[in-house]
Formats: structure tokens, C-alpha cells, sequence
């Protein structure tokens, strides 16, 4: 059977990989005094709060099941234009906004919309990795550019400008970021903005993180900035509802009709009890249990970043958003005697019984010193896996 080039160009996504390798790993030690700790799964350890699950109870119990519009269901959209009035300040009208099947749906819908076969995307490098290849599912190239510490590993005007040439499209931005959990800041985000308009190039970024913002400097929509910001977000992350595959994009007014003909075709709908559910996201009740949340995220960064400090992986950022610590391992790597971050995960995974994710994923070599824990589990987790970790480097022969 002949595969296409599209399909081969799309890497692994390495991130399941170690999962799936944790995963066996688990069902042998999980009648253990040591069974496995999951840090490298970026999903909130919460689930949906109760207004949720009854309103999409209720939904299943009122019939409330056929097919939505494209567009999604109009006083969700509503729900969602009144959330960024309400945290952010920005006036962002119903229409311009596109329920989709998750984050990924709505990616894919922009780059689809968007990109042309050939045309150069630019991403900091590291990045999430499935968004490179949204970008390359649509027939375009994902040029990683190299950010340091010093830069937020985020791209910067300068960087842009000077990475554009006569096949660049755009950029692909995430604030704040996975891996990193480092935002852009806004001044910044302008200029770029600014250097991208005025090659008549697009703005996308990523945004599903923005709710677990922990710093008033960074936690702002770039959709303050200009209508011609597209922007992703997701119930996901914030609202904590991963499985129940909701997200949603904000376009411009232009872009509507365009992103709305493709959804019809490629997913109709996003699911119609998961819409109906997330009206009650926005009730104060579940609002004030986000928050609190939130809180909790925070209280964890807060612990765990000195703790990974002290063992010597250096995480040379302190996230203001998410729930990833991004650490060089190379210190502690050398002296367990293996070599960059993959071994690393393999040996924490086998040893420590915790399993992490090797930056491989996230770019180009200089990603491979690199390992994200997700602290996106509970404190307790987070502190027996400092002490087996603590352990583990103390006694390095194998």
C-alpha cells in the first residue's frame, strides 16, 4: 500500500511514545510500595467540575444530542465572547468565534484555511510539537528558530524579521507555552505582530493556557492587540475537560464563512453534549472552582521549581503559566552516566518509577538536554517524586 508523502512527513509524537512505554511499566509495578508517578502528560489532574457534568447530563436526558451548526451552538459562542470581556477586558464578538472538536480541530482548520502547499510557518524552537505538523498536514514547512532562556524560549520581533524571506506566511506562536510554560510579553507580541502585518503575513497563536496564567504581565489575550489575530483556545487546560474534546477559534469577521465550509466538511460539528456542558463553565459557581484551581497549579509551580532546582535540573525559566517545568538535565544525566534527555526518561521511568518527557519532541538537537515534568498532578506526587528522584541521583551505579 502506497503512503502518502503527507503522512510520512509527520514525525511520532514522542510524547505517547514514552507514555505508552509508562503505561506497561505501570501494570507491573502498580501492586508495588512504588508504583508509577505520571509527570509527563499534560493533563489537569481535575476533571470537570459539577455544574458540568449535570448540564451534560442534562443534555443526554433532554435528547439534546442532534448536530449543532458548524460554527458551534450561538449562546456558547455568547458564553465565550463574554468570558474575554469579563478576564481579560477585550471585546471579542460572538461571531468571529468558531466552536471546534478540541484545539487540534481548530489548528487544523486555520492552517487548512490559510496555508498554502509551500509556504514557511515560523515557530520557536521548542514548541509543541503537533503544531509543526498541523502546519505540515497542510501541505506547509515549519521552520523552528532557535530561543534562549534570556528570550523566554519564545521568538522575538528581531528573530522574526530577520528568519522572513519570500516564503514565509506567518508565525505560530504559544503563550504561554508548551513545553515551557513561559509567555510572550505583550510589548513584544505587538512587534511582532507589527512585523508580521507589515509583510502581509498571519498572526496564529496558541493560546489554551492562558486561564492558568500566575502573572498579571504575561496572562493577556493577544486578541487585545488587533482583529487580525487569530487565536486558539480550548476547554481543555482551564476548564479542565480534556476528553470531551472541546476548543474553539477567533478569527477574523473575513475568515467566518471560510473556516465554517471547511468544519462542515471535515468534522460537521464539535460534540454537541460537550457544548452544552461547557455553558455552565462560565457559571460563577464553576468559575470560583477554576480559580481555586488555578490557586493549586500555582501552589505546586511554586514547591516543585526550587525542588528540581536543589537535585541540579536547572530550570532556567520559572513558568508564569501551565503547569511544565522545563529542566536541563545534562548535570544530573552526566552523573548517572547516561546521555541527554531520553535516557534520562527511560532511567527515571525504570528506576525512580517516575515517568517524565524527553525533549526530544519539542525541536532540534539543542531540545534533546531538555526534560518537561508536568506538575499537573497532585502535591503528593509531586513530593514522593522528588524523593525518589532524590534517591535515584544520590545512588547513580546501576
Amino acid at each position: 500500500m502506497r503512503i502518502s508523502a503527507r503522512a510520512q512527513r509527520i514525525e511520532p509524537f514522542y510524547v505517547m511514545e514514552v507514555a505508552k512505554a509508562a503505561g506497561v511499566l505501570a501494570r507491573e509495578v502498580a501492586h508495588t510500595d512504588r508504583p508509577m508517578i505520571f509527570l509527563n502528560i499534560g493533563e489537569p489532574d481535575f476533571t470537570a467540575p459539577p455544574l458540568v457534568q449535570e448540564a451534560a447530563a442534562r443534555a443526554v436526558r433532554a435528547g439534546a444530542t442532534q448536530y449543532t451548526q458548524a460554527t458551534g451552538l450561538d449562546l456558547l459562542r455568547e458564553r465565550i465572547s463574554g468570558w474575554y470581556a469579563q478576564r481579560f477586558g477585550v471585546d471579542v464578538p460572538a461571531r468571529r468565534i468558531v466552536v471546534t472538536a478540541g484545539a487540534s480541530a481548530a489548528l487544523q482548520l486555520a492552517c487548512l484555511a490559510l496555508i498554502e502547499s509551500g509556504d514557511e510557518i515560523l515557530l520557536p524552537d521548542p514548541s509543541y510539537p503537533c503544531n509543526r505538523h498541523f502546519v505540515s498536514a497542510a501541505d506547509g514547512k515549519a521552520v523552528l528558530i532557535p530561543t534562549t532562556a534570556e528570550e523566554r524560549f519564545q521568538l522575538t520581533a528581531a528573530k522574526v524579521e530577520a528568519a522572513w524571506t519570500d516564503k514565509t506566511r506567518g508565525v505560530l506562536l504559544a503563550s504561554p507555552s508548551n513545553p515551557t510554560g513561559t509567555s510572550i510579553a505583550p510589548d513584544e507580541l505587538r512587534r511582532i505582530h507589527e512585523v508580521v502585518s507589515q509583510r502581509g503575513g498571519i498572526t496564529l497563536i496558541d493560546e489554551i493556557y492562558l486561564g492558568l496564567s500566575y502573572d498579571d504581565a504575561f496572562g493577556q489575550t493577544a486578541l487585545a492587540i488587533d482583529d487580525n489575530v487569530i487565536s486558539i483556545n480550548s476547554f481543555s487546560k482551564y476548564f479542565n475537560m480534556t476528553g470531551w474534546r472541546l476548543g474553539w477559534l477567533v478569527v477574523p469577521d473575513a475568515l467566518v464563512p471560510v473556516v465554517e465550509r471547511l468544519a462542515q466538511n471535515l468534522f460537521i460539528c464539535a460534540s454537541t453534549v460537550s457544548q452544552y456542558a461547557a455553558l455552565a463553565c462560565f457559571e460563577a459557581e464553576s468559575i470560583a472552582e477554576y480559580e481555586r484551581r488555578r490557586a493549586e497549579f500555582k501552589a505546586r509551580r511554586d514547591w516543585f521549581i526550587p525542588q528540581l532546582n536543589a537535585l541540579g535540573l536547572n530550570v532556567p525559566v520559572v513558568p508564569d503559566g501551565a503547569f511544565y517545568a522545563w529542566a536541563d538535565c545534562t548535570a544530573v544525566a552526566e552523573k548517572l552516566g547516561i546521555s541527554g534527555s531520553w535516557d534520562f526518561a527511560f532511567e527515571t521511568m525504570k528506576r525512580a518509577h517516575v515517568a517524565v518527557t524527553p525533549g526530544r519532541d519539542f525541536g532540534t538537537a539543542e531540545t534533546a538536554r531538555f526534560v518537561r515534568f508536568s506538575t499537573a498532578s497532585s502535591m503528593a506526587h509531586l513530593q514522593e517524586s522528588v524523593e525518589r528522584l532524590r534517591a535515584m541521583i544520590a545512588n547513580p551505579a546501576r
